[in-house]
């Protein structure tokens, strides 16, 4: 994954993963800033029940805001 291109999203280092997905720095692109991008692994891809949780995490989390809360600005398939 690290120096491939996810939309305007260029991969850089690993921060972590967990039960999810994993986590990467990245840049993007169009807007010059960094970002973090989260990524379901492929294995859980075809899985609809990941696929939903995954969905309902990204969209429990957009309608959060707090400064100690990391803010989503997108979710996209690819």
């Amino acid at each position: 994954m690290i120096g491939k291109s996810l939309s305007q999203y260029r991969i850089g280092a690993k921060l972590g993963e967990g039960g999810m997905g994993e986590v990467y720095r990245a840049t993007d692109t169009k807007l010059g800033r960094e970002v973090a991008i989260k990524v379901l692994p492929d294995e859980f891809a075809d899985n609809p029940e990941r696929l939903a949780r995954f969905e309902r995490e990204a969209k429990s989390l957009a309608a959060l805001n707090h400064s100690n809360i990391a803010s989503i600005f997108g979710f996209e398939e690819h």
